[in-house]
Parts: C-alpha cells; structure tokens; sequence
C-alpha cells in the first residue's frame, strides 16, 4: 500500500519540533530586553536551554521514526537534481538540529555551568574550560545563526514545490487529512 502521506507521529514531531526551535529562538532573542543578571533574563536562558535539549531529544525520534515508518512518494516525481538537493538540504537540517544543541550543552559543561532539564540537572560531558567555553559559545551563535537561513529555505522550497511545481511535498507533512 502507498501512502500520501507521512505518517501521523511524523507529522506531530516535524510541527512539535518547530515549535520548539521557534521558542528556543524567541527565548534567546527576548532575553535582551530584561538587564543582565534579572530573574526575567535568567528564566529566558534556561528555558532555551531546556527547549534546545528537548529538540536534541526530538531529533533523536524524529530519526527513529523516520527509519521505521514510509516515506511518501513526491507526485509528480522529482528530477534527480532536485531530488539531491533534497537530501543534502534533510542531512544540513539534521546535522543543525542535533549539532546546535549539543554544542549548546558541551557550551554550558565547559562554562562549568549546570544542565537544567526540566528539573533534572544532566552531566556535563566535557570538564570545566573557560576558553574553550568561548569557542564553543561562538560556534554555537554561528550555527543559531545559520538556522535562521536553513529554515527559510526548507519553508520557501516547501511552498515553491506547492505552488511552483504543484506536487504533492508540502501535502505530505501538513496535518490533517
């Protein structure tokens, strides 16, 4: 049997995920209006924490349930040009949602900072480094800063194969039936 469409859990961890990398995003961004050191300030940077670990988390779901459940055929199919560009785009996508907030948190470990984790404090996984932590920091705002285009690129493909090409790619992930 072929389907047309992803498959429920799928669809619910591609939306959840964007979600959260948009809160993680506004949590980050929005920490600059309360002064350094605030409560308000403080709270904005843990709960970027906590929501990057959960994206980190939902990567790791997203690509099990990618391994076992269909990919949908795109109708009409794609040129392999296109169909390359794809897939270097999935894998660009994959490794910025697994590498962010790793570095997020080996930024944090060699900070000599704690984890959080929804009331859990996780291990660090590197030793306490201050200039390493300014490295891994600069790497991190790097790559935060190249999601920005890697998610405006994978919408703007998503909604020039719907209307440009007019085939069934953005169909497959929407929710709903």
């Amino acid at each position: 049997m072929t389907t047309t469409r992803y498959h429920t859990a799928v669809i619910t961890v591609h939306w959840l995920m964007l979600l959260l990398i948009a809160a993680a995003y506004a949590c980050i961004e929005l920490r600059e209006i309360y002064p350094k050191g605030s409560d308000p300030r403080e709270a904005m940077k843990t709960w970027h924490f906590m929501i990057g670990l959960s994206v980190l988390a939902l990567t790791g779901i997203r690509i099990g349930l990618r391994m076992i459940t269909t990919t949908p055929p795109i109708v009409p199919a794609q040129a392999p040009a296109q169909q390359w560009v794809a897939k270097a785009m999935a894998l660009a996508l994959y490794g910025w949602m697994i590498s962010l907030p790793l570095i997020g948190w080996l930024v944090l470990s060699a900070a000599g900072k704690p984890i959080p984790f929804f009331g859990l404090s996780l291990p660090a996984l590197i030793a306490e480094n201050k200039d390493l932590a300014g490295q891994l920091k600069e790497v991190h705002e790097l790559l935060g800063q190249t999601g920005y285009a890697l998610i405006a690129l994978h919408a703007a493909a998503s909604l020039f194969h719907h209307y440009k090409l007019r085939d069934n790619t953005l169909l497959r992930m929407l929710p709903g039936r």
